[in-house]
Order: C-alpha cells, then sequence, then structure tokens
C-alpha cells in the first residue's frame, strides 16, 4: 500500500551557533513508523533528494535528509543545481565535512524523528553516490538495521574527509558487529566505480561476514536512478527501487 504523506523543513540542534536544516516526510496522521535516514549526492539536498524523501516516505517511514554541510552557510540548505560552475563549490562543501561532524549530524536527524515523528527505533539508512558514501559511514557508526546504497564512491580510496586518514572501506568490519544488512546497486559502465573498486567492496564485506549483497546492472552508468537525468536507466531504477523495499519491509518490519 502507497501511504498519503506529509513533508516539511525542520531545524535541528547539534550544539553548533546555527541549527542544521533537514527534510522530512513521513505517513499522515498518528501512529509510530520507522525511521529512513536519507543521504544526499554531492550536490545536497536537492529536490531530486527531497522527492526520495517522499517516495520513502509513502512506503510507511519517517524519512530525513539532513544537510550536512550546514555548517558552511545557511545558503546550502536548498542544494547546488547540477552544472559544471557548481562542481567546483559542492567539493569545496564536501571537504569542510569531518566524521566527527557527519556522525553527530546523523544522529542528531534520528533523536529529532525519534522525539518528534513519533519515529520507531528500528532505522535504515539509503543514498545516493555520495549518499552512497555516506550510508556506507552511518552504517559502521550507528546501529542500523539495514543499508541500501548506490553507486557510493571513494569507499576503498581515501577520497572524502570521511574516509582519510585510511580509507572507508577499512571500517567494513564494524558491518558485522552491527548486524546491518547490506545491498549495494553499481553500475557496470560507473566512471567512477570500477570492477576493480567493486571487487575491493565485495571482497571486504565477505571477509568481515556482513549481510550483503552487491547487484551490477549491465550498461547502467553512474547516477542511473533519478529520471530526467541522460544516465537514467528505467530497468535498472525500477529493479533496484523494489529490492529497498523489500530490503526495508524485512529489515524494519514494515
Amino acid at each position: 500500500m502507497a501511504y498519503e504523506t506529509v513533508a516539511h523543513e525542520v531545524e535541528i540542534a547539534t550544539g553548533d551557533a546555527a541549527p542544521m536544516t533537514a527534510y522530512l516526510a513521513r505517513p499522515a496522521g498518528s501512529g509510530s513508523h520507522p525511521a529512513v535516514l536519507v543521504g544526499s549526492e554531492l550536490w545536497g539536498v536537492t529536490e531530486d533528494v527531497r522527492g526520495i524523501v517522499r517516495q520513502v516516505a509513502a512506503l510507511g517511514y519517517v524519512a530525513i535528509a539532513p544537510n550536512l554541510y550546514h555548517r558552511s552557510g545557511a545558503e546550502t540548505a536548498a542544494g547546488l543545481t547540477e552544472s559544471a560552475a557548481n562542481r567546483e563549490r559542492a567539493f569545496e562543501l564536501l571537504g569542510q565535512l569531518t566524521r566527527d561532524g557527519v556522525e553527530g549530524d546523523l544522529r542528531a536527524a534520528i533523536a529529532h524523528v525519534r522525539a518528534h515523528e513519533q519515529a520507531a527505533e528500528q532505522t535504515a539508512v539509503l543514498g545516493f553516490s555520495l549518499g552512497g558514501h555516506i550510508a556506507y559511514f552511518a552504517a559502521t557508526r550507528l546501529d542500523l538495521a539495514a543499508a541500501a546504497i548506490f553507486y557510493p564512491g571513494w569507499l576503498p580510496v581515501a577520497g572524502t574527509a570521511l574516509s582519510r586518514p585510511e580509507p572507508l572501506l577499512e571500517a567494513t568490519g564494524a558491518l558485522a558487529e552491527r548486524d546491518v544488512r547490506v545491498l549495494l546497486f553499481f553500475a557496470e559502465l560507473d566512471h567512477v566505480i570500477d570492477a576493480g573498486q567493486r571487487a575491493q567492496i565485495a571482497d571486504a564485506l565477505t571477509a568481515a561476514g556482513a549481510r550483503h549483497e552487491e547487484i551490477v546492472y549491465p550498461g547502467a552508468r553512474h547516477a542511473f536512478f533519478f529520471p530526467g537525468r541522460e544516465p537514467y536507466d528505467k530497468a535498472a531504477a525500477e529493479d533496484s527501487w523494489a529490492r529497498v523495499r523489500e530490503l526495508f519491509a524485512t529489515e524494519l518490519g514494515r
């Protein structure tokens, strides 16, 4: 069934001078629902990300996408338009993130939905590209039941503040320790994550004993999920979303 939903912006105290903004959606009416953190792409909490938050809420969850760039200024709240001109600014924002800051922000988002939106204890994370990287990070740090991770960059290499000084993949043992069930969605022709990196990720998860599955879509490219973009792959997007639905239904009890 599809739930009717309500959505709104929220402000969350994090201990910084200014609050963190986030976009939240949940099933309409009263009642407790599991929570899902949504990790944004490089561009921040854009309308594409907000659409995903609403889609997740329609499945019966309290979904929230925190603006992890909030320390860089209030103007980051709406995200950046995807363009070559904005790419440099986006990487500047990314470079200002820290492991402790991101972990604190994700914990604050979970605390908010539990305190103010009747979210249940069961929690999952979903993320795309940079958001997939953040989702992997979250699954190594937080008490989560499941992680749905789309084409996550920089896991085996020191490419972001979350994968320095050592690559984030080295924290994979924490996924098994926390018993997080992980689905990873990859594109065969991804220019960011090649077959060698995919093999490294799969080997690390297997060696750690994590519950996981990797799905590679033949002929698909990076950012295949979102309609309206040139790399969109309808078959891969629909199949991956069906798998996300099953993952959350099974692991979150919905």
